[in-house]
């Protein structure tokens, strides 16, 4: 299986972002695994996933998954990455859609910025606001093919 995917990399971490809207996805715990070595993969410290949100008045669904393969709920710096790649690739520029992830809905209220390179993320739902702000950039872009095993 061929996938097409963006290494990125946000305040030092970096990611392989995969999106799973434009490619059908639907990677085993192995294949994560393999594609987050960096001996023999893409290398990365967590793979992101864009894709079709299944879940009522949201857009998107965003999936993080260690470089064991195993789901998490967030990422801090891996959502810099992540609200980058959508606001590279579509109409996003100041305003994210409804996001569903595994931890729950990402507030619709998330403001988008960029000022010389940086970006800035605000959620503003629930009881503690958070803000990042921070470099989050695209390293390449690539195909890498994968066992189906």
């Amino acid at each position: 299986m061929k996938l097409k995917f963006t290494k990125m990399q946000g305040a030092g971490n970096d990611f392989v972002v995969l999106d799973g809207v434009s490619q059908r996805l639907a990677l085993t715990p192995a294949q994560l695994k393999r594609l987050a070595d960096r001996h023999f993969g893409v290398g990365c410290d967590q793979i992101l996933l864009v894709e079709a949100s299944c879940a009522a008045g949201t857009d998107f669904r965003y999936r993080i998954f260690n470089a064991d393969g195993g789901e998490v709920e967030q990422c801090g710096n891996g959502a810099r990455c992540f609200v980058r790649e959508l606001t590279a690739k579509s109409e996003i520029r100041s305003r994210l859609p409804p996001v569903s992830s595994r931890r729950g809905l990402l507030d619709a209220r998330v403001r988008v910025s960029t000022r010389g390179g940086d970006l800035t993320i605000r959620w503003e739902g629930g009881d503690n606001p958070v803000w990042m702000t921070g470099p989050a950039v695209t390293v390449f872009e690539g195909v890498i093919e994968i066992d189906e095993s």
